[in-house]
């Protein structure tokens, strides 16, 4: 990380090229449209924007959209990402983080086209390459999904 920063230091919010910096994901795959509170070691709060023109909608469900559970769980491991690789001094890099573990998930509330779905992850274990995370997805202040996760911080597989 370019910027002299300490543990606790809030860095948000970051546009979608900070974002994009961050993480490896593109469209379709990219789930973190912004990210409003970044305070390093500790917890994100980033947003997606969920829009009727996502290509899941055609098939999950017709009639009835739907973000599918599995995305959702998704874009919390995304936030997650940028916590990880931003407190880590990682961000541009090339690492990637790799789901290790997904526990606990709850599915409260189905999201559908024409929200914001707020995503807030914090650390609960915190290593140079293994990271614990808990998050929470909301609509309006009101729980959607939840989910504690590890991740592992690794290089790209070789091409």
């Amino acid at each position: 990380m370019s910027e002299d920063v300490t543990a606790g230091t809030d860095i948000g919010p970051l546009d979608i090229g900070r974002v994009m910096a961050a993480l490896p994901h593109r469209y379709p795959m990219l789930l973190v449209d912004r990210v409003e509170e970044l305070i390093l070691d500790r917890s994100i709060v980033a947003i997606k924007a969920v829009t009727i023109n996502e290509g899941f909608f055609q098939g999950h469900f017709p009639g009835r959209p739907i973000m599918p559970g599995v995305l959702i769980v998704e874009a919390l491991a995304q936030a997650a990402g940028v916590l990880a690789v931003e407190s880590l001094g990682l961000a541009g890099s090339g690492k990637l983080v790799y789901f290790m573990s997904i526990d606990g998930v709850k599915f409260r509330k189905p999201v559908e086209p024409g929200v914001l779905l707020r995503l807030e992850v914090e650390f609960v274990q915190k290593r140079s390459r293994v990271c614990k995370f808990a998050g929470k997805a909301r609509i309006d202040g009101e729980i959607a999904a939840e989910c504690e996760f590890t991740a592992m911080i690794a290089d790209p597989p070789k091409a």
